[in-house]
This record gives structure tokens, sequence and C-alpha cells, in this order.
């Protein structure tokens, strides 16, 4: 395990769903969610297999979440590992592909209907209560507010 480049999701949320890298979105938050997973600093976040969110990425791309935690684990930079997912997918995703799937993902209210229950009485549970969260990026970027300290 390559540990020179780490993140400590225990003292600080990984970046955005809405930070994207080479016009991905979620994939920054998805690489600091595998690098806090190999050095076992990934506090509640969910990695893989486990994250529906992770799992649209891995499903649009065609890798698995093993292939990008044995890549991310060789300590490999942000635009290494974007070079490494274009080698890696099964058809050349054009720009137009990963900008109409970005957009679908950040406009998401949900996964399911329990995600999307789940959302709506976390908001409602903030003083005050936030109505204006409707999307799950809205929400994570939410919840990650609100677990460092954050006043919702």
């Amino acid at each position: 395990m390559n540990t020179s480049i780490t993140t400590d999701l225990t003292q600080q949320a990984p970046r955005s769903p809405r930070v994207r890298l080479g016009g991905f979105a979620h994939l920054p938050r998805l690489i600091d969610k595998a690098r806090a997973t190999v050095n076992d600093r990934a506090g509640v976040y969910i990695y893989g297999r486990e994250s529906l969110l992770d799992l649209q990425f891995f499903k649009f791309t065609g890798i698995t979440p093993d292939e990008l935690l044995a890549k991310v684990s060789e300590g490999l930079g942000d635009f290494e590992i974007l070079e490494w997912i274009h080698t890696q997918t099964p058809y050349q995703l054009l720009p137009h592909q990963i900008d109409s799937w970005s957009a679908w993902i950040e406009k998401l209210p949900g996964l399911n209907p329990q995600v999307r229950a789940w959302i709506a009485e976390f908001s409602l549970a903030q003083s005050p209560p936030r109505t204006d969260v409707g999307t799950l990026f809205e929400y994570l970027d939410l919840d990650d507010y609100v677990r460092f300290g954050g006043q919702a």
C-alpha cells in the first residue's frame, strides 16, 4: 500500500459530489473515499458496492470498485487516476456522454424511494427545516457541512 496521498474522512468531508474531474461529477469524492478506505480513515463514509452513488459511477464506466481501489492504493494523483479510468472503460466515453451522465446524477432526487424519504426526513430535521434540499447532491453537501460542525 502506497500512502503518499492520504485522505482522512474522520477529520474532514470528502470533496462535494458536484466537483468534477474530466467532466465526471462525483469522481473526486469517490477518489477521496477510496483513498480514505485504503488508509482505514473513511469514518462514516461508505465506498464501493455499499454506496448507491458509487455504484452508478461504476455502472457508467464499466470499472469495478476493487479495480479503482487497487489503482488508488498505488498513490496516483487525480489526473493519473482519470487517465487510467479512460483506458479501462469497455468503450470510449465521449465528453458529451460524460456531461450528460454528470448532469443527470447531479439532479437526481435519490436513487430509490427510501433514499428520497431519508433525504426529506434529514432536511426537515434541521433547525430551521431545510425545504430547499431536494437532490442527492444537495443532501450530501448539507450532511457533510453539518457533520463537521456547520449550522444548517
